[in-house]
């Protein structure tokens, strides 16, 4: 079969297809009232990455649905990010994953449907790997392809994790590196170098698995996952309007190579969409370089790594359990919460 290249067949890649944030927010506006329930403990009113329900005797059940259009142009692979992508709402609030279904859009007319198959295997393989089953799923003839899941967890209440449960002095801390829009927009222009091939693909595809076990902890006071809407809208999304944050521009994780990119001004559309939407709420400090961290900070995660607040005073406990279980790249804080000034979010040097 003749090599297709799926993003050719998508108008964006993978989370930055995601609606803007403020757009997002007037879709969400409604007077209409809705059904609720006192065991519905984690709703839309907090932005959260799932949804929570009280299911007695401290056990609660994490349900979330996460698609998008392809980010790579394999279809294998695609579906191995889709998988594990979907799967993150759950680690992101302390839980496990016990069941997905699919959730595919496939252009009949355009694509052979081994290509479909091929989407749902790479999907199937993280389900494996992560031990949720498969159960089933739904599909529909769309003009574009869109793969994802739906997905339960479980989770012990006492360690449930909320993204907007920070406190001042938290220290901030980020699982995998930042730049995965710009890479997987080099590879729809075809401008990709050689030798970062499939390095997007690699952190895509690593489950966040470690948010079960940080979130026995009680230093670790807020965890969410970083997707479409970058580094900085998903932490204006954890500070919300109590809190500011200061992040350290040299301590951030970037993938190697990304400087290339931005240098030939490789952006993802959505970055400038998450921008417009937020931008007005950072502040640069002196020696900050700006147009890079413009291009870096809105820059849309697909499958993103945690962002977690932490205890000040559990550092030194907390990177060595970092260090552990093999995120020693990881074990230096980002940032720190602080208390509400003029701007949302501070860089500094």
């Amino acid at each position: 079969m003749e090599k297709i290249k799926l993003t050719e067949f998508a108008h964006g890649a993978g989370c930055g297809c995601k609606i803007a944030p403020q757009v997002l927010q007037s879709i969400l506006q409604t007077d209409v009232p809705s059904f609720s329930s006192e065991r519905l403990i984690v709703g839309n009113e907090s932005k959260d990455d799932a949804a929570v329900y009280d299911l007695g005797e401290g056990r609660g059940l994490i349900s979330t649905t996460d698609f998008f259009t392809p980010i790579v142009n394999d279809a294998y692979d695609f579906g191995r990010i889709a998988a594990t992508n979907a799967l993150s709402d759950v680690y992101a609030m302390g839980g496990r994953p016990f069941m997905a279904l699919a959730v595919l859009g496939f252009p009949v007319d355009k694509l052979p449907v081994e290509i479909a198959q091929q989407i749902l295997n790479g999907a199937r393989a993280v389900c494996n790997e992560a031990k949720v089953v498969l159960a089933g799923g739904h599909s529909i003839d769309s003009p574009e392809p869109i793969f994802g899941l739906s997905v339960n967890g479980e989770v012990d209440l006492k360690h449930l994790k909320k993204n907007n449960a920070v406190q001042e002095g938290d220290l901030l801390y980020l699982t995998k590196p930042l730049g995965v829009g710009i890479l997987a927009t080099a590879e729809k222009r075809g401008v990709l170098k050689e030798e970062h091939i499939g390095v997007a693909v690699k952190y895509m595809t690593e489950l966040n698995q470690i948010g079960m076990q940080l979130a026995t902890s009680n230093a670790v006071h807020a965890m969410t996952d970083v997707t479409g809407f970058g580094l900085a809208g998903h932490l204006l999304e954890m500070i919300g309007t109590d809190f500011s944050a200061e992040l350290y521009w040299n301590h951030l994780p970037f993938i190697d190579g990304v400087k290339h990119y931005i240098e030939a001004n490789i952006i993802p559309d959505a970055t400038y969409r998450n921008w417009n939407a937020y931008g007005s709420e950072i502040e640069w400090g002196a020696g900050v370089p700006v147009m890079d961290a413009f291009k870096l900070l809105p820059d849309p995660q697909t499958s993103g790594g945690l962002l977690i607040a932490v205890e000040s005073s559990a550092q030194a406990s907390f990177e060595a359990l970092l260090t552990e279980k093999g995120y020693a790249a990881f074990a230096n804080p980002i940032g720190r919460i602080t208390s509400r000034s003029a701007k949302s979010i501070v860089v500094n040097l």
